[in-house]
């Protein structure tokens, strides 16, 4: 029996190389990176495509070999490819805004349209866009990233409802998930003093780890959560 196929976007680092070690042995995995040699490690029995979704043309033709090679047997995407370009927005560059919008925004909606295109022919998948607790909380220095984030979170919940009504029966699923602070390459660079404030908020008094998001989302792609659905699932310790 041939394995799903699961797209893992950003899959060459922390939350996204988590879960493709996650979903390894029981999916056949179409990673993601901006450099393919970032992921060539895991490679044997799964796929590759390179793009830089910074990059508007490459977000298109990634969406292009998507449908053309993966098209009959695609089973889930996991939206999870994103940057972070924190500063105050008094002085944030328009080409940081944009490229924050770009990757974090546009590029897992024109993913997410190429997936639902391919599921609609199987009446079933599932879509997971990677949100952020920031996207409720807010946070300083980061008004644009916030923002892209939060965005995901209601096009997921819209997207969900939007599919309940083109099709009238499925087994389509879209949601998203906001992890809280997760130990990352990207949230090692936070500094000291700012982990501890952090980490004050947190009710079970440590931080996250990827493989806690990875065990979440591999959950989530599994029949039993067939019901969930349309849903923003928060991974952050109880984070206030």
């Amino acid at each position: 029996m041939n394995k799903q196929k699961v797209l893992i976007t950003g899959a060459s680092r922390g939350l996204g190389l988590a879960i493709a070690q996650a979903l390894n042995k029981d999916y056949c995995l179409i990673l993601h990176a901006s450099k393919a040699n970032h992921i060539q490690h895991l490679k044997e029995g799964n796929y590759i495509i390179e793009a830089d979704f910074s990059k508007p043309e490459e977000v298109t033709a990634f969406c292009k070999t998507l449908k053309a090679e993966h098209g009959d047997d695609l089973y889930a995407v996991i939206n999870n490819a994103g940057i972070t370009l924190d500063k105050p927005l008094l002085y944030q560059p328009e080409k940081d805004i944009d490229k924050l919008i770009q990757v974090n925004l546009k590029a897992p909606i024109q993913i997410a349209k190429t997936a639902l295109k391919i599921f609609g022919i199987q009446q079933k998948g599932v879509i997971i866009n990677m949100s952020s607790c920031v996207a409720e909380t807010g946070n300083a220095f980061q008004a644009v990233y916030t923002a892209t984030k939060a965005g995901l979170i209601a096009f997921s919940k819209s997207l969900a409802k939007e599919v309940g009504v083109i099709y009238e029966k499925h087994e389509i699923r879209i949601l998203s998930i906001s992890p809280g602070f997760i130990e990352t390459d990207m949230t090692a660079a936070i500094p000291q003093t700012e982990q501890d404030k952090y980490l004050s908020h947190i009710p079970l008094r440590r931080f996250g780890k990827a493989e806690d998001i990875a065990e979440t989302v591999a959950f989530l792609l599994s029949a039993k959560a067939a019901y969930i659905n349309g849903s923003n699932i928060n991974i952050n310790g109880g984070i206030f």
